[in-house]
């Protein structure tokens, strides 16, 4: 079958004659990709490795049809449309066992140990299987995931409907947050970046305001807009380490910041930014992967229910839509900052 597979640093193959997986246990579901998303942290991996195996196929965010099930399958059957939570936990550790799966000590994704989803078709168990109604297209369903991600980030907070919300890097992982921030009750949005372009679609996507902070800083904008106070929530989704110390300024005297970006660097953070944190007696927290209990949790059945009320929306999102054989000149591209691109993804065997 045709697949992306993972052979080194910037060494990722396009190669038709991947084995196909097959179902080997009863629990297992063979689902034909029809739509996988590239992340930023497959974009990272691609650049300096992670955990990974050599040759593995690539790829996390995906959707598709079930076209065989195992013998006691019994929460989808063939021809249901689906998409996969691809996050393993050990079930063991403490954290487990205290129905905290997200911190799991042994917690790993679909495309390091375990063949991944830019191919044709790619197995899960049932437990990992989410059912789509009829209304959620392959497209949107294909970042359920990094939704749920986002989802898990706002539940671990305190907002409240009436509050507003500053959402700094409107990626995909930011766009989805600025829906999610709505869906949560936030009266205002405020949407960071220093693109027009993707402020443009946080607009679209119901920012109230947009902020370009190539302009001015982030924070005296945004002081402007809230009378001097700040947010009762910022959100850190651009995963760099200049606003990871920026967001610091956002949120108002006892406010909340919820970091769902990953800086692959270090972060130097400016004692000005800093003492927010002691001096507006903020509350900081982490936040990591998309599962809870019981598992996958709660974050994938609400994204499913709000992609179907059309709550969450992609299409405004998606830049591209190519086939698998495009892959490796697209990590390329991504890499050497040569493409402009929101979200991209694959329609494998096309």
């Amino acid at each position: 079958m045709q697949a992306l597979n993972l052979y080194g640093i910037q060494d990722l193959r396009y190669e038709e004659t991947t084995p196909k997986p097959a179902v080997e246990n009863e629990f297992d579901v063979l689902i034909k990709v029809k739509s996988v998303g590239i992340c930023g942290s497959d974009t990272s991996r691609y650049k300096k490795l992670g955990p990974y195996v050599e040759g593995m196929t690539f790829g996390h965010e995906f959707s598709g049809e079930v076209v065989e099930v195992g013998t006691n399958v019994t929460k989808v059957k063939v021809g249901d449309r689906v998409a996969g939570c691809p996050a393993f936990v050990c079930g063991e550790c403490e954290s487990c066992q205290k129905g905290e799966p997200a911190r799991c000590e042994k917690l790993s994704v679909i495309g390091a140990y375990r063949p991944g989803a830019y191919a044709e078709y790619t197995v899960l168990p049932e437990t990992h299987v989410i059912p789509l109604p009829d209304n959620v297209d392959y497209d949107t369903a294909a970042l359920v995931e990094p939704s749920a991600v986002v989802a898990h980030g706002f539940y671990r907070t305190s907002i409240q409907p009436g509050a507003e919300v500053a959402i700094m890097g409107v990626g995909s992982i930011g766009l989805l947050a600025v829906q999610w921030a709505k869906i949560f009750g936030a009266k205002r949005v405020y949407a960071i970046d220093i693109d027009d372009k993707k402020l443009a679609i946080a607009k679209e996507l119901g920012a109230d305001v947009v902020i370009n902070s190539l302009k001015r800083p982030a924070h005296e904008q945004l002081l402007d807009y809230t009378n001097g106070k700040g947010v009762d929530l910022a959100v850190e989704s651009a995963g760099s380490p200049i606003t990871s110390a920026q967001v610091f300024a956002l949120p108002r005297k006892g406010g909340e910041i919820v970091f769902m970006g990953i800086p692959y660097a270090d972060i130097t953070i400016e004692r000005f930014y800093f003492e927010k944190i002691v001096r507006n007696e903020l509350k900081v927290y982490g936040s990591w992967n998309a599962i809870s209990s019981p598992f996958p949790g709660k974050e994938w059945s609400s994204t499913v229910h709000y992609m179907s009320t059309g709550q969450i929306k992609s299409e405004p999102m998606i830049s591209h839509r190519l086939s698998l054989s495009e892959g490796p000149d697209v990590f390329q591209k991504i890499t050497n900052r040569e493409m402009d691109s929101v979200k991209v993804v694959f329609h494998p065997g096309e």
